[in-house]
């Protein structure tokens, strides 16, 4: 089934609304993003990651979370590819592309995120990465 971009805009179906995360900040627009995150967002970046903790409220998210990564890293992407869906619970494979900006590596990494969509907004995240590859890329 096909949607045309008028549903997938307003679509409160929870795999829609994280795309539409993931396509607003691969476009860098922090404003549509935070318009896909609950006030309450509980948005958790793992334990050994640069951005490692637990973010509250959508314009705490974009400006620990995203502004930073923009700040430390050249062309920061998460390519989303695969969507698992069980009710309001969404996990999707990913993967990291970027180059740090301080040692010039490049990352490409895979990583798993868990999303809790309720009422057309994403209620919680998490991440799941191997930090390691990320640290790796930030040291010289």
């Amino acid at each position: 089934m096909t949607h045309d971009s008028t549903d997938f805009t307003s679509s409160t179906a929870p795999a829609d609304v994280v795309r539409r995360q993931y396509l607003a900040s691969a476009a860098g627009d922090l404003a549509a993003l935070r318009g896909t995150l609950a006030p309450d967002v509980e948005w958790t970046e793992m334990a050994g990651f640069p951005l490692a903790g637990t973010y509250r409220t959508p314009e705490g998210v974009t400006s620990n979370v995203m502004e930073k990564l923009g700040q430390d890293w050249d062309g920061w992407t998460a390519h989303d590819d695969t969507y698992v869906v069980d009710g309001e619970n969404v996990v999707v494979l990913a993967r990291y592309t970027a180059v740090n900006k301080a040692t010039g590596k490049p990352i490409d990494v895979r990583v798993a995120h868990h999303f809790v969509v309720r009422g057309g907004l994403i209620v919680r995240f998490e991440q799941f990465v191997d930090t390691a590859l990320v640290r790796d890329a930030t040291t010289d």
